[in-house]
């Protein structure tokens, strides 16, 4: 999953006039029940079938369940829509048992029908979702997402009664589970979104506040483009009387001096990410509101491997050996981030990378000029891409000055707003480009799968068979330490390929107002609502440190 303006003084006018006396928003929310949440960028869409962005699962999480869900405090896999389930022991049949009161939004029932359709539409060729490869591991869910058939009815899904959804699979997922709390196969209420155009149809106007049906714990309320995204409790959620919270609101902000100053001034309970002047602050002044814990997620850049000079490989390798990690981390990041030569995080489970980008100035000038570019000359100009934020901004600037003093080569800059980077990078319209992949769930095939031929999250252009080969190997293996074995191999490929630059491993580095209660910290970052509460205090930190 990726991560990622508005005017800070637009936020700050609509906050301020939403209310009428002197308390600051926060206050008034932790006695109303109101959540502020700093949300990075303005959300492309809050379809869960066609978005791939965290700040839109931020907001989908309060309005969508799956057949699971996790626990923010553990994640483990725990009941959502799904009250109960079996697996057979080959790990090819799962039996799902909906709720008989799990109701959508509108009022109408939540049957096994709709999970059915759902994944149809989900799956469908033309609705262009990157992360249908998601559902492969389930019988003939490839097949129909390329087009190899056309009747879904072959697809390994179906609604055995009305509360009864059986699943076959491929071949054994056993991160299968996990999975299934994505927002990919997250239920969409069939009749609205006919309603507003085809199922295949991106981008429609179903998802509108006036418009919208879901069937997680809130239900949208109000959309102010750049501004906000309200969604306010749903009354005919399943476990509604479990909802403390009222309403959260959603704020776009991109730039992360803008959401500390909200916080500080009672505008904001949560804020993601701290600049990195402040942290040493809030560590030492406000330890009570600050939050660090470790992140599964890996930001890197991509190449372009379908564009001269970023086609040959010994180019692609001169970039990524020639700069300093630990530079960049120690002198411009400065939140205590692992610097990264390899693409997946420590894992706990027992996956340690075992390969690893070099870093090794020399080589990457010898490999430059093995690829006709001696001492960077007639080296053709490309172009850093990033999404409008000022940390990217920073590090694009240093990887700029380190390939200029290592190779002698200049590069470009240039940032875009969140949507219009999201379409250059789906339509290869970059040179290089900033990206990041937060886990899903908790597997190194999450991912090693990305850069798969024809994965909608590639977006590099690059395949390689014996890649694809090994991968196609792991999924079919059950035992954990082949797997990890077939994983190592795999990646070691993808870092001597190097479509991808590895630069470090995320670390949060959060505040949270101390009136936010049952808002746990986890290293998928997984944000849970339902047990969310606000606790008015007259503590000066809380939320006004």
């Amino acid at each position: 999953m990726q991560k990622k303006s508005a005017s800070w003084i637009l936020i700050l006018g609509l906050l301020a006039g939403c209310f009428h006396d002197n308390r600051s928003p926060v206050e008034l929310g932790n006695e109303r029940q109101i959540l502020h949440i700093g949300n990075a960028s303005e959300p492309s869409d809050v379809d869960p079938h066609i978005t791939v962005g965290v700040p839109e699962n931020h907001i989908q999480l309060a309005l969508f369940e799956g057949l699971v869900s996790k626990s923010s405090a553990t994640l483990e896999v725990i009941p959502g829509v799904a009250e109960s389930w079996q697996v057979s022991e080959d790990g090819l049949q799962y039996v799902f048992h909906l709720r008989k009161n799990a109701r959508w939004s509108n009022g109408d029932p939540l049957v096994a029908e709709d999970f059915v359709w759902s994944w149809y539409r989900a799956l469908l060729p033309s609705l262009g979702n990157q992360y249908a490869y998601a559902f492969f591991g389930i019988k003939n869910a490839e097949r129909f997402n390329k087009g190899e058939l056309t009747d879904f009815n072959l697809v390994g899904v179906r609604a055995r009664d009305k509360y009864t959804l059986d699943v076959e699979l491929e071949h054994p997922v056993p991160y299968f589970l996990e999975l299934l709390d994505h927002h990919s196969m997250d239920p969409v209420h069939r009749a609205t979104i006919e309603k507003f155009g085809a199922p295949g149809d991106r981008g429609t106007a179903w998802t509108k506040p006036e418009n919208f049906v879901g069937n997680g714990p809130f239900v949208m309320k109000e959309w102010v483009p750049n501004k906000v995204v309200s969604v306010k409790k749903n009354p005919f959620y399943w476990d509604e009387s479990s909802i403390k919270l009222q309403e959260i609101h959603f704020y776009p902000i991109d730039k992360s001096t803008t959401e500390e100053r909200m916080f500080r001034a009672g505008q904001l309970h949560i804020i993601r990410q701290l600049p990195t002047d402040r942290i040493e602050h809030y560590q030492t002044h406000h330890p009570e509101v600050y939050r660090f814990y470790p992140n599964f997620t890996t930001y890197f850049y991509r190449f372009n491997t379908r564009r001269p000079p970023l086609d040959d490989v010994r180019v692609r390798q001169a970039l990524a050996y020639a700069i300093d990690r630990q530079q960049i981390v120690e002198r411009v990041t400065r939140g205590g981030q692992p610097p990264a030569r390899s693409f997946i995080p420590p894992m706990h489970t027992g996956y340690q990378s075992s390969a690893a980008m070099p870093e090794d100035i020399e080589r990457a000038r010898e490999l430059l000029a093995e690829a006709g570019f001696p001492e960077g000359k007639n080296f053709p100009p490309l172009t850093i891409l990033y999404n409008t934020d000022e940390d990217h901004q920073k590090i694009a600037l240093v990887i700029q000055q380190m390939w200029k003093k290592a190779l002698n080569i200049q590069v470009k800059l240039e940032n875009q707003e969140w949507k219009v980077f999201f379409a250059s990078q789906r339509t290869g319209n970059y040179d290089i480009v900033r990206g990041s992949w937060s886990g899903d769930f908790y597997d190194p095939q999450n991912f090693l799968d990305v850069f798969r031929a024809g994965n909608g999250n590639n977006r590099t252009g690059w395949a390689n068979a014996q890649y694809e080969a090994l991968m196609q190997q792991a999924t079919q293996t059950r035992v954990q330490s082949e797997r990890f074995a077939l994983f190592q191999e795999a990646e070691a490929i993808l870092l001597a390929e190097a479509p991808i630059m590895p630069i470090y491993t995320y670390t949060s580095n959060a505040l949270v107002a101390e009136s936010v209660k049952e808002w746990h910290n986890n290293i998928m970052d997984y944000w849970s609502y339902k047990h969310v509460y606000l606790e008015p205090t007259t503590a000066p930190s809380a939320g006004k440190p």
